[in-house]
Formats: structure tokens, sequence, C-alpha cells
């Protein structure tokens, strides 16, 4: 369906149907059709899957259920998919509005399970809405108990991440990062019952941490308070979105990829707000902060390997990680920060270098499992990343501009950004060069919906 979607409908192969299925009966349910199509579009939109994906099962819907001129569209916010049935006879359009989002990878992997079943022609149209029924009834597989204890966990990971060793303070700047994460979640849920956007969610979110770690910063006993706002910041940033968004802006969904850009923007501008605040409180009051504190140390890898593994399962349990995928996901988390690891301390390559590699060989892994699996590489992907975000350099930026030195804030808010970059770009380099290996199973023939021969791309690197 990918190769069907990247070339125009005109210059698309016919497919080779029966007599019985060419016959107007066939197509008697295609209102049906195309709101299935709509209603399983919107689920993977709304799951943070890429436009391109999100459009690939939709077209694959519709060809299995005998609906071979469609064209499906995808953007930040709406859907839609038209069809014709011939060249005389006017199309049908239908679209769909998705304004809530959601992240839960089991429903995403129950959805995807279902796509595979009507793509490979073992489900009726009625049961596939019972099945789409049964999957948006199904409840979280974990507890909210359960999730705001993982955001803490997140965070008192993180600070283990970025400190790099373990003494006698330890356990109390965990400790003080686990508080101040479970406090800000809740924060967030009080502001979302109350149906604030999430902008505003994201600022009370962020102030617990920031004022936690000022509390620790007006002593004289060490007690790195920057970790702790550092441990904080990973548990808010945005990494399912920016690696969706740059995904898009890849592979030519440019609308998409800017709304979505966009909503990464704002999101961590919330972060970077709720922050600033309690930061400059701390510094009218002389705390003293060490942005020093905050730099990943590189003598006690042990540490920082199993604080990276427990991040990402946090992480993992948070998007609602099914509970048989969370072992694969901690080892290609294992598999992205040994390799940035080898390459920071050992090779002695750029930290945004070695962030773009690590990060392409989450996506290469990933999306390996998740051909194993035949569901979506989300899952394996997005909680895998989570040690390589760029928390650190984001807050020495903030700090330096809460301290008067808008030089070097600038230049680490540009750090964390190339960072951010590197492992959205990375994570879709990888997963491309998964597809270009594995494009079909093993022993299959190449169907016949295939161009006989190769498409001329468009030369856009020669200027016309």
């Amino acid at each position: 369906m990918r190769t069907l979607l990247r070339t125009p409908m005109f210059e698309r192969p016919a497919f080779e149907r029966t007599a019985r299925e060419m016959h107007p009966s066939a197509g008697r349910n295609v209102p049906r059709i195309l709101d299935l199509t709509l209603r399983i579009g919107e689920l993977l939109l709304a799951s943070g899957e890429a436009a391109e994906d999100v459009e690939a099962a939709m077209l694959g819907i519709a060809h299995a259920y005998r609906l071979d001129r469609c064209e499906p569209q995808v953007t930040f916010t709406l859907i839609g998919i038209s069809h014709q049935p011939s060249l005389v006879e006017p199309p049908i359009t239908a679209d769909r509005v998705v304004r809530r989002r959601t992240s839960d990878y089991t429903r995403l992997n129950a959805v995807y399970e279902l796509v595979a079943d009507i793509t490979a022609e073992k489900v009726t149209v009625n049961d596939a809405y019972r099945r789409l029924a049964v999957i948006r009834r199904n409840r979280h597989p974990y507890p909210a108990w359960l999730l705001a204890l993982n955001t803490g966990l997140l965070a008192g990971a993180a600070t283990f991440l970025v400190g790099g060793r373990i003494d006698d303070k330890a356990l109390l700047v965990f400790a003080s990062a686990f508080i101040a994460a479970v406090l800000g979640d809740r924060l967030a849920s009080v502001l979302a019952r109350r149906r604030l956007p999430e902008f505003y969610q994201f600022v009370a979110a962020a102030m617990p941490a920031a004022a936690s770690g000022i509390i620790l910063s007006f002593n004289d006993w060490g007690l790195r308070g920057s970790v702790v706002i550092t441990g904080g910041l990973f548990a808010l940033l945005p990494g399912r979105a920016l690696v969706a968004a740059v995904q898009d802006g890849l592979t030519g969904f440019y609308i998409t990829a800017a709304a979505r850009l966009l909503e990464v923007i704002y999101l961590v501008a919330g972060i970077v707000i709720g922050v600033m605040l309690i930061l400059y409180l701390g510094v009218g009051f002389e705390a003293r902060l060490r942005p020093d504190e905050s730099l990943v140390g590189s003598s006690y890898p042990p540490v920082q390997m199993v604080a990276a593994l427990v991040l990402t399962l946090a992480f993992a349990m948070l998007l609602q990680t099914d509970r048989r995928t969370l072992a694969l996901v901690t080892v290609n988390s294992g598999i992205g920060w040994s390799s940035y690891g080898a390459l920071v301390h050992n090779a002695g390559i750029s930290p945004i270098v070695a962030t773009g590699v690590a990060a392409g060989l989450v996506g290469l892994f990933g999306q390996l499992m998740a051909r194993y699996r035949n569901g979506s590489a989300l899952p394996y992907v997005t909680a895998a990343i989570g040690p390589l975000m760029p928390g650190s350099a984001l807050y020495l930026g903030m700090l330096a501009f809460a301290q008067g030195h808008s030089s070097a804030g600038l230049v680490s808010i540009t750090r964390a950004a190339a960072i951010a970059m590197a492992l959205a770009i990375g994570v879709n380099l990888g997963g491309e060069v998964a597809r270009l290996f594995l494009k079909l199973p093993v022993g299959a023939e190449r169907p016949s919906l295939y161009p006989a021969e190769p498409r001329r791309a468009a030369k856009r690197t020669r200027g016309f």
C-alpha cells in the first residue's frame, strides 16, 4: 500500500479482480466501508501514527473491501477519503475530524491487528465494526495510581541518568524528583478535568520539579538541585509528537508536520514558562544552582545503563504499552543508550551525531520488532528514545537565561533543538532502512499491484 500511496492515482496499475468482484453489487456497502476506514484512521492518527502510515492503512482497508479507486487524505485534525466508482460517476467523499488524542499503545496494537486481518480479507465489514467497538471500550492496562507512580519513577531514574553516580545524597535527590513529578502529574490532571488546554497543564506540571530543585539548593550539602529539575524535564518532554512531526515532514506531509511541530513548540514553551517562573524566583533569592550537576558523567556507566532501562520501562507504561511488549522496548532502549555512550565516551564523537546514530539503531530495531509482531513501530521506539531526550541541554539554557547570560542560554537551547532534530531524523532513517530491505515477506511473490517498471523519481535536487 505504501508503494501505491506514493504513486499518483492515474499511474497506479489496475488490480486483478474476478468477474464476481467487479460486479456492481460488490460495492453496495461503499458508505459503510468508507466510514469504517475513517474510524480506523482516526484511531491511528489520534495515537500518534505518522500521516503516511495512516493513509497506507486506509488505502489497504479500502482495497480489501474491493474499493480500488480511493484516495485517502490525512492532515493534523482532519482525515478524508474519496472513492470514484468509475470515470462517468461522481466520487463519494467522506471525512472525519480528530479532536481527541490519546497515548494508548495497547489500543494501537489492537487496531493494527484489526487492519492486518482486514487486509488479509479475513474480516467482514460487520465483524470489523464489532471488533472496533470492542477496541474502543477496552480499558487501559494500567490503573491511574500506577501511572502516577511511574511518572515519579521516570523522573527519579532520570536523576541517576544525568547525575551518573550513587552516593549518600542520591536517595534524597531521587525522592525529591519522585515526589515533585507525582505532584506535577496530579496538578496537570486537575487542570485536565477542568478542560484547560494542554499548554497550561504543562506549565503546572513543570513547576513542582523546579520548586523542589530550588529548595534543595538552599544549603551547603550539595544536594544537586539542578539534577532534580532536569529529571522533572525528562517526564514532560514531548518526544512522541516531535518524532511524528519530523517523520511527516520527511515523507512530504508538510501541513501535518508543521501543525505537529507547532504543537511541540507550544508544549515545550509551557514547560519553559513553568520552570522559568520558579527559576527567576530562585535566582532572585540567590539559590545555589550548579549547571555542571546536570551534565551526564562518564565514570558510572553501569548506573546510567540501569537508570536508562528503568526510565524506558516507566515511560512505556505511561504510554499504556502492552505488557508483552515491555521487555522488547527495554532491550531496544539498552541498544540505543549503550551505542550513545560508546560513541560519546569511547569514540569521542559529538553528542549530537551520537544521538542521531543511536536513534537510528533504535528506529531500525523498533521497525524489525514491529514486523516480527505485525504491529506498529511506535511502542518499540517512542519509549526507547526517552533516555536520549535533551533534558540537560534544555535546563542549562533556561538556567542561563534566568541568570542573565543570554548568549550562553541561546547556545544551550540551540543545542537542545539540534539534539531533538537528530533524534527524530535518526528514528525515521532507521525505520526507512528497515523498510528498504524488508519490503515483502520472505518467499512471497511480487503482487500484481506493483508497477512492472520502476517509476522515475522527481528530480527535486536538480533544480526542477
